[in-house]
């Protein structure tokens, strides 16, 4: 399924490393950035989400929550966010169902070989739960300065 701009986000209820079970709606009322990426202490996943963390306190001054997702355990989770102090929300989609929901799970070929798997990709929502931007095929570097100066925009 294909995301586009002006629609409602899909609705979406998963586990963090506490256990807690955030849903988008626990997010109306502030921007979110959802952002789905491939797998926990891999060097671009890692990258991104030092990145997020430290541009966390600029997304939080515009009433923004920042938000990953992979198909990871809570427990991998968990040993990623302590390994790098990371101050983000990620949440575990083991069965992608919201990388499903989202549209970025999705047919990869790496070395000769296909597989499913998540198509990094960053979503951001708007306070009342509508898709306001989509980044697709994301590439790392400087991406969350790029998600950070469209909040400015869209906020202001």
């Amino acid at each position: 399924m294909e995301m586009n701009i002006g629609q409602s986000a899909p609705e979406f209820t998963a586990l963090d490393r506490d256990g807690k079970s955030p849903q988008l709606s626990n997010f109306i009322g502030q921007w979110l950035v959802l952002y789905f990426y491939p797998e926990d202490l891999t060097p671009g996943c890692t990258t991104q989400a030092i990145d997020f963390t430290s541009q966390l306190p600029q997304f939080q001054s515009l009433n923004t929550q920042v938000v990953g997702i992979s198909p990871d355990s809570i427990e991998s989770h968990d040993k990623f966010i302590k390994k790098h102090n990371l101050e983000i929300i990620l949440l575990s989609d083991p069965e992608h169902q919201i990388a499903e929901a989202y549209g970025v799970w999705q047919l990869k070929k790496f070395m000769g070989k296909e597989y499913m798997g998540i198509i990094r990709s960053t979503f951001l929502i708007d306070p009342d739960g509508k898709i306001a931007q989509i980044w697709s095929k994301v590439k790392v570097k400087n991406h969350a300065e790029i998600v950070l100066q469209e909040v400015q925009s869209l906020s202001t």
